[in-house]
């Protein structure tokens, strides 16, 4: 297993064990296969597991594992407060010790903002006292390390980053997604402030593993007799910055694969040859989507809040991947800002098009990918989910 090095010193294995995915049967977690599955990682060199406060038995399940094979110590525990749901004050302290109890430990090792999209967000956790409850965990000992996980646009990623002296941040990130969230630019800006960051969906949830056949020609093509899960891999584990990247693994036969690639990728391996690998898989992969945006962003910003480079990306992505989990990602990183930057916000003054260097009819494209990105059930979960979710940061 290779190792990186966080702020502060640790190795952490750069393959992290996330444990979102545990194997459930009748919605309870298979806690044998889960431990056998861990127990493999751990000897492997895996010292790096990623859970929440809302994976659904998944904390519970994890400090029984460490707790029963005597490993605690051993490992670094990374979980996460539920930003989105806090409240009241008392609401963090209450959720933190909920956890500590769940793990059956003392400490977290990585103690995360859960799934920030929008400054408010920290805004609103500033106001129920968080820098005290961080303050008085770190000078404890409860909590060695903290950080936040990210889904959302690029620049509110840089405002969040700048907000604080974190230790270390989570993205979504992976070759198709370069340019998306937080993007490059954001893992580049991290890794200048000195904060490692940790990547999520690597694969895409699967995406870059189901390849077009066209794109697995090309990589068998290559003379690497790599599987496409591990072209995706390596193309991360190339990079500086990245202390661990996260799969949510859930047989052995993932397991195994991941760690014989962990032990031997390193920064710098990928030349020319392998960079034109991926970026003619890319293409391929990219042939289904709708609009021929860049994400270059010369169109922003609209006088009207619309997020046109991000609205195109979820219309694309809703060819490229599953409709159901596009519309999903765009309710969730769209809808939940506090500023939305909807499609349905243009006013048509056309000012984006005088910008654009691929000449698009943005006008006509942004009611096209609001009428499929939107339909009418989406919709009224959207509104349903901001009343809800948004309400209180809107005050503030």
């Amino acid at each position: 297993m290779e190792y990186r090095l966080d702020k502060y010193g640790n190795k952490v294995s750069q393959l992290g064990y996330g444990c979102m995915r545990f194997t459930k049967h009748a919605g309870v977690i298979d806690f044998e296969k889960a431990e056998k599955e861990i127990m493999f990682a751990y000897e492997h060199g895996v010292n790096y597991y990623d859970t929440a406060y809302l994976y659904p038995g998944s904390e519970e399940c994890l400090g029984r594992i460490l707790a029963k094979n005597g490993i605690r110590e051993k490992v670094y525990i990374a979980t996460k407060l539920p930003q989105y749901a806090i409240r009241k004050d008392t609401a963090i302290e209450k959720t933190f010790q909920e956890e500590l109890k769940r793990l059956q430990t003392t400490y977290v090792d990585y103690y995360l903002m859960h799934m920030m999209t929008d400054y408010a967000e920290w805004e609103n956790l500033l106001s129920l006292g968080i820098l005290d409850f961080i303050k008085r965990h770190k000078e404890d000992g409860s909590i060695r390390q903290i950080g936040f996980s990210y889904h959302g646009e690029t620049e509110m990623f840089l405002k969040i980053l700048n907000a604080y002296d974190w230790d270390f941040a989570q993205i979504q990130y992976n070759y198709l997604d370069e340019h998306s969230q937080a993007g490059r630019r954001g893992l580049e800006e991290a890794r200048n402030k000195g904060v490692p960051i940790v990547i999520m969906e690597p694969l895409r949830g699967g995406k870059l593993v189901n390849l077009p056949k066209g794109a697995k020609d090309v990589m068998a093509k290559s003379g690497h007799d790599y599987s496409p899960a591990e072209w995706g891999l390596r193309w991360l584990w190339n990079q500086e910055g990245i202390l661990c990247v996260l799969s949510g693994m859930n047989s052995l036969e993932m397991v195994e694969e991941n760690i014989r690639v962990a032990s031997s990728a390193q920064i710098g391996d990928f030349k020319e040859e392998e960079f034109e690998v991926i970026a003619k898989a890319k293409k391929i992969i990219k042939e289904k989507e709708k609009v021929g945006c860049t994400g270059c962003r010369y169109c922003m910003p609209c006088p009207k809040g619309v997020d046109i480079p991000s609205n195109f990306y979820y219309y694309n992505l809703l060819y490229i991947d599953k409709k159901m989990q596009a519309r999903f990602e765009f309710a969730q990183n769209m809808g939940l800002r506090l500023q939305p930057g909807f499609a349905s916000q243009c006013i048509e003054c056309g000012a984006c098009e005088k910008h654009c260097p691929q000449h698009l009819p943005i006008r006509k494209l942004l009611k096209e990918a609001d009428k499929h990105l939107r339909p009418f059930p989406y919709n009224v979960g959207i509104k349903i989910a901001r009343k809800i979710l948004v309400k209180d940061a809107k005050k503030k």
